[in-house]
């Protein structure tokens, strides 16, 4: 939430270098409050799990949020009932004439084919056409932030021979980025996928900033500009044993591209408990983006196509773009500990 100061205080001037939020007080008494709307497109198989833990993430924040839930029609879910579809989910034909201050569009079990198999890959591009002017900012997650990538700005999708699979460790590329502002400079973030990006295209738009980096997961977090479309390449929303859950799903249909989850299990042994050392920074970068969207948006959701059309959403802040440690000095952390728990 954003502090309220006397007008005219010295402090403003570095609290707005940090990109901390802070209102003066005529601005503060000019400011409306409503509750956030968002709209969440579940392309995830297991629609419930996947619902709870994203809940879970953006009930974290203090601000009141008011949810949604998309889902295409190109594709029959297998794994919930059509009850639960028909009660809780509705197709974009039920929101083109809605606005709303945030979207999240998830990951999906298909990073290993073209984007054009992908049976409703025509109707994802409609969806991000319609958020393109209806939304304020959009949360892609693992292949939703491959496909977005690769659909809004060309950036090509990398094929890799085995899965990356596990918890890495992700270097912080800003320390005052809003994203990621009170992130450690190394946050650890599971990954789950056959596939990634193209550094060299994100490095090459410069509409396009990486935020977070490791040097076996590649980019873990990355964002337009001004913050309309946010990019995490990792699943910073999975629960404790979700990677467990996958591990054993996959093995069971005798697999042969699955590798054990890295820094997963202590000593890699499966019989004691995955520890969940990707909490924190999670909680934090809902919060972060739920706040930043929450100072941004406007108050009146029909200036959004206007105000995006004039690229005036929130504010372009100058970033490194290059991947890599915030550290000068070559030091390569978590090589190995005693508790055998990170070995990248």
């Amino acid at each position: 939430m954003p502090i309220k100061i006397p007008s005219g205080l010295p402090a403003r001037a570095i609290l707005d270098s940090e990109r901390i939020f802070a209102l003066e007080k005529p601005e503060a008494e000019r400011q409306r409050v409503r509750p956030l709307k968002l709209v969440i497109l579940n392309l995830m198989p297991k629609k419930i799990e996947t619902e709870t833990q994203l809940l879970r993430l953006i009930s974290k924040s203090p601000l009141q949020v008011e949810i949604d839930f998309m889902k295409t029609s190109t594709h029959e879910a297998t794994h919930v009932s059509a009850d639960h579809l028909l009660k809780f989910y509705e197709t974009l034909d039920a929101f083109e004439d809605n606005y709303y201050d945030g979207f999240v569009v998830t990951g999906a079990p298909v990073e290993h084919m073209p984007f054009e198999e992908v049976d409703y890959w025509g109707e994802f591009k409609r969806i991000l056409d319609w958020a393109s002017t209806h939304v304020f900012s959009t949360m892609y997650l693992c292949w939703g932030a491959m496909g977005a990538l690769n659909y809004r700005y060309g950036v090509r999708k990398v094929d890799y021979p085995q899965k990356v699979f596990g918890v890495f460790p992700q270097y912080l590329q800003d320390e005052y980025c809003f994203l990621t502002n009170g992130f450690d400079e190394i946050a650890l973030q599971p990954h789950s996928r056959l596939a990634g990006v193209n550094e060299d295209d994100v490095a090459a738009n410069p509409d396009l900033q990486v935020l977070t980096w490791g040097p076996q997961s590649g980019p873990g977090l990355i964002a337009a500009r001004d913050f309309s479309e946010v990019f995490a390449l990792g699943h910073w929303e999975y629960g404790k044993y979700t990677l467990a859950e996958e591990y054993e799903r996959d093995m069971k249909k005798d697999m042969t591209n699955v590798p054990f989850p890295q820094n997963y299990f202590p000593h890699d042994d499966p019989s004691l408990e995955p520890l969940f050392s990707w909490r924190a920074h999670g909680n934090l970068l809902w919060r972060n983006w739920l706040n930043w969207v929450y100072q941004t948006t406007p108050y009146d959701l029909t200036e959004v196509p206007q105000l995006r059309r004039e690229k005036r959403l929130g504010t372009d802040r100058s970033i490194r773009h290059e991947p890599g440690s915030p550290r000068k000095d070559g030091f390569a952390p978590f090589v190995h500990d005693g508790y055998g728990v990170i070995a990248g």
